[in-house]
């Protein structure tokens, strides 16, 4: 709460100060004795009264218990309309004094904030809704680690065995079937796995840490040095800054970039190269390779689960990925994007916040013997 004044000093005339009154948002003028003296239409439109049934009435038939006098700044409460409605306001007052410095009166302020509040009770049933949904998803995610892959193994090994002991002595497209089959099902195996992948983000993550972005990296690559290998790639990094994160996570985030460039390359050996920049309160990540590219169209949809750009027979996988790497990064408060054009490759951007690390670790690099840039998993 913070007091503040307005001295009167020499008025100008009733037709000017009637024209600033009326107009201002919802004011009331009270005398000395805290008696309303003026009251503009926005006010009384507001409070639901006309000016004649408040002029000379106490203040406290509209505020009850507002001292208008104690220098109020922008203080939430409610009052109840001349109907009974109780609407809230955003309250101001500001005292008047002579040249002596004596009391005269004050300005009162009230800002209809209706539509605020509303607009904050949507948000706060949103936020109950989302977590509602996270927990069923979350039970679902359960039930298909579960449930769903005990009868999917026992499928997936009887029509293994089918293929085992009779490939070859049924119909001609018999075996071809089956084959179809196994693979389906491995599919749906892999599908299953990734969206409990996706629905674990959020509930099963650990807590934030001071965490080494260039260590997060390494790990990555380590887990995809027969990729890289298989792949001819070359990967290279710039120094990368310390962040406070999840490190499984951000492991997980560059691990999902790193292998979709490996896997959507073009004729060329694959090329990737990361680094970072700070801009203002966050680290800025990017992801560059001399990939196939993506159409600047389908930036936004590639993010989104299960959307996928081409087909399994092209180019395996379920379309989680990204989805993984987008629910990762805005539950660390960034954002991720990606910029590209056919055939041109593609550049993947994530943001980290920076001012989450106190005093000199905002800008410390992590130390150079850990961001070799040379190509790492190529040989």
């Amino acid at each position: 709460m913070q007091r503040s004044e307005a001295t009167a000093s020499a008025l100008p005339d009733q037709e000017y100060v009637e024209h600033v009154l009326h107009s201002m948002i919802n004011t009331l003028i009270v005398d000395r004795t805290g008696k309303v003296k003026a009251v503009n239409h926005a006010g009384c439109a507001l409070l639901g009264y006309h000016e004649e049934e408040l002029i000379g009435q106490p203040m406290t038939q509209v505020f009850t218990g507002l001292d208008p006098f104690q220098g109020w700044a922008n203080v939430e409460l409610f009052y109840t309309s001349k109907e009974g409605k109780r609407i809230p306001v955003l309250f101001s007052s500001s005292v008047l004094r002579d040249h002596e410095g004596e009391m005269q009166g004050a300005v009162c302020v009230a800002q209809d904030i209706t539509a605020r509040k509303q607009a904050e009770e949507t948000l706060r049933q949103q936020a109950e809704e989302l977590v509602r949904s996270n927990a069923e998803l979350e039970q679902f995610a359960s039930v298909a680690s579960h449930d769903l892959q005990e009868p999917l193994s026992m499928v997936t090994g009887y029509i293994r065995l089918l293929a085992q002991r009779y490939r070859g002595q049924l119909d001609p497209h018999a075996d071809e079937f089956i084959d179809y089959a196994v693979e389906g099902l491995e599919r749906m195996r892999t599908l299953i796995r990734d969206l409990l992948e996706y629905a674990r983000v959020g509930t099963q993550g650990k807590p934030f840490e001071v965490t080494d972005s260039c260590e997060a990296v390494l790990q990555a690559l380590a887990n995809l040095r027969m990729a890289t290998h298989m792949a001819k790639a070359e990967v290279t990094f710039d120094p990368l800054p310390i962040v406070v994160a999840d490190h499984a996570q951000l492991v997980q985030v560059f691990q999902n970039l790193v292998a979709n460039a490996l896997k959507f390359h073009g004729d060329a050996p694959p090329q990737v190269h990361l680094s970072a920049n700070q801009e203002d309160q966050s680290w800025k990540f990017s992801v560059h390779d001399n990939g196939i590219g993506i159409e600047p169209k389908f930036a936004e949809r590639i993010f989104a689960i299960f959307q996928r750009l081409h087909t399994t027979a092209e180019y395996p996988g379920t379309g989680i990925g990204l989805a993984i790497c987008k629910k990762v990064i805005e539950r660390h408060g960034g954002r991720i994007w990606v910029e590209s054009s056919l055939g041109h490759g593609a550049t993947f951007f994530f943001t980290l916040r920076a001012d989450m690390i106190a005093e000199s670790r905002v800008i410390r690099r992590c130390p150079p013997k850990n961001c070799s840039s040379s190509p790492l998993g190529s040989s």
